[in-house]
């Protein structure tokens, strides 16, 4: 589902225009890849291109291969051969980008999640590479759009680096935006999912995946539209937003250090929050110092946000999975339907006690078009 995002491409463009290298942040499931596939189709494909560094970033030499093989923009040095040395291949890489913009100034290269560059560090010859990267981009004559969904470590990264980076933080779903999402998935009624956007909007946090996910199963509703019975039938054990809320879990907390203890400090805020580095350490049953150092590693992945020397969750749909799934065993109907209940209590002005979902099999709690929009979202 790709969502048009005016204001937002148009910042962007300006940024373009500039010469600067706009930087991209996001969370999960915001609609990031959507929005650099949009622009790719909006400035033309003969002169942009999307990767995807999460998935290309193997080797340096495969990657070269790789993008090599799925440029459509045209360097007229053509295409370069692939070096046999690591270093060579990152070096070889870089160069191409700037050759896309040797004969036309205006190519423009998107690149999605591009600190998995880091990936080279691993081999011989590319101790700094992200640096290095970032310093290269920097220099380029080529146009380039990054993004990322690691906020702290971007801000590190960047903190020191050319003015010529532009970081944009991309806002959440605005009302208006999620009507446009309804009447995509509706099609032929509007109308009817339109009373409730705002509702939708609001337990969504703005995020793109998740709004999806609630229309896609509102759509399938009868006359009856219930938001927070939608969401708790899409909580369901193997339903959409579990998947949703699942990846970003584990995808977090597998870039960052001391997996165990994180998975204890997550479970203890679920309970809890916001809590201070004392109140965390007691439960943890860990000095400060290192409970200090977990927290550390839990903001780097952006899981968790220090407020006046209290840290908590920076998501709270990602607390609300946590609470439900962080357990050995699976929760019951009722679980879900009072976990969702209470989280929509405290985003909604007024909600009413929510009515047991009829439905929460996998097979029933959402239709495939829903599904479908968790791959195709971000």
């Amino acid at each position: 589902m790709t969502v048009e995002r005016p204001t937002l491409e148009r910042r962007i463009t300006a940024s373009l225009d500039a010469g600067r290298i706009p930087v991209v942040l996001s969370g999960c499931g915001s609609g990031r890849t959507s929005l650099l596939l949009r622009l790719e189709a909006t400035l033309g494909r003969e002169r942009s291109q999307y990767l995807d560094l999460a998935a290309a970033a193997t080797t340096p030499e495969r990657c070269l291969r790789a993008v090599l093989a799925v440029s459509h923009v045209s360097s007229p040095a053509g295409q370069p051969p692939v070096p046999t040395t690591t270093a060579g291949a990152f070096t070889a890489l870089v160069d191409y980008f700037d050759e896309l913009a040797s004969a036309d100034r205006s190519t423009t290269v998107l690149i999605d999640e591009f600190l998995d560059i880091r990936t080279f560090e691993n081999f011989p010859g590319l101790r700094d590479v992200q640096s290095d990267f970032a310093r290269r981009l920097a220099q380029s004559p080529a146009r380039f759009v990054l993004a990322s969904r690691f906020t702290n470590r971007v801000h590190r990264l960047l903190r020191d680096g050319s003015p010529r980076f532009e970081v944009i933080h991309m806002p959440p779903l605005e009302p208006a935006e999620v009507a446009a999402m309804a009447e995509l998935v509706e099609g032929h009624r509007p109308d009817r999912l339109g009373a409730i956007v705002p509702t939708v909007t609001t337990l969504a946090g703005g995020h793109a995946a998740t709004a999806y996910i609630l229309l896609g199963a509102l759509a399938s509703f009868g006359a009856a539209l219930d938001p927070v019975a939608a969401m708790a039938a899409a909580f369901a054990p193997h339903a959409a937003l579990t998947a949703r809320w699942r990846e970003c879990y584990e995808l977090r907390l597998h870039r960052a250090r001391g997996y165990g203890a994180l998975k204890a400090i997550l479970g203890i805020l679920a309970e809890t929050e916001p809590l201070n580095l004392t109140d965390i350490a007691q439960q943890l049953r860990r000095t400060p110092g290192s409970t200090k150092d977990y927290l550390s590693w839990l903001e780097d992945v952006d899981l968790v946000v220090m407020r006046g020397k209290r840290y908590s969750y920076t998501e709270p749909l990602l607390r609300l999975y946590v609470r439900l799934y962080g357990r050995p065993i699976p929760p019951t109907d009722d679980d879900i339907v009072r976990e969702v209940s209470s989280y929509a209590r405290s985003r909604l002005p007024v909600v009413r006690p929510a009515v047991q979902p009829t439905v929460l099999t996998p097979a029933d709690t959402v239709s495939d078009g829903v599904r479908s929009g968790i791959i195709e979202i971000d």
